[in-house]
């Protein structure tokens, strides 16, 4: 049982997942210090009562790590937490500010890919994308190469590829887009 003012491990992992989507390596990463005392505390308050009726402490001395993976399980069971909705998520956020190489590489830092469907609907829309953000950004094409230079950088930073940054910046395909 949790002190009070405190909040036990799976209201904690409720918390963070109703203020947005997490991933199972994010939720984890931010549960796995709040799991190290949630078990210390739980194995103290074992000992503690064995101690009281004069006998061994029967409590199974469980880590934090599968404590936590207890958890988390447990939460994909009830459907709390969901890859495919963290996924699409994370898309849907990332979509208009970055290309499909920054998006992938961001995504891979959490151990997930997005599915063909995905994959295929970003790859259609990244010139549209790549044009809007660089619009927003420089309003025009640059004056000179040191310019055009800086456009690039600029897109190649935010994960477009090569193909979508040269035909943004050299103004090939605008009518491609609409």
């Amino acid at each position: 049982m949790a002190a009070p003012g405190r909040l036990s491990l799976k209201a904690r992992a409720l918390k963070l997942l109703a203020q947005r989507e997490h991933s199972r390596t994010e939720l984890r990463r931010k549960l796995l210090p709040h799991a190290v005392a949630f078990c210390e505390a739980q194995q103290t308050a074992a000992n503690d009562a064995a101690a009281l009726t004069g006998g061994a402490s029967t409590a199974s001395a469980e880590t934090p790590h599968q404590c936590l993976d207890k958890l988390l399980d447990w939460l994909e069971a009830h459907r709390y937490l969901s890859e495919e909705r963290f996924v699409e998520s994370r898309v849907h956020a990332r979509a208009s500010r970055f290309g499909n190489m920054r998006i992938k590489l961001e995504l891979a830092q959490h151990g997930l890919a997005v599915n063909a469907d995905t994959a295929a609907q970003l790859k259609a829309s990244e010139l549209e994308r790549a044009r809007a953000l660089w619009q927003r950004r420089f309003g025009g094409p640059a004056e000179d190469a040191a310019g055009r230079a800086k456009q690039m950088r600029f897109l190649a930073g935010r994960g477009f590829s090569g193909e979508t940054i040269r035909r943004v910046v050299s103004g090939a395909g605008e009518d491609d887009c609409g």
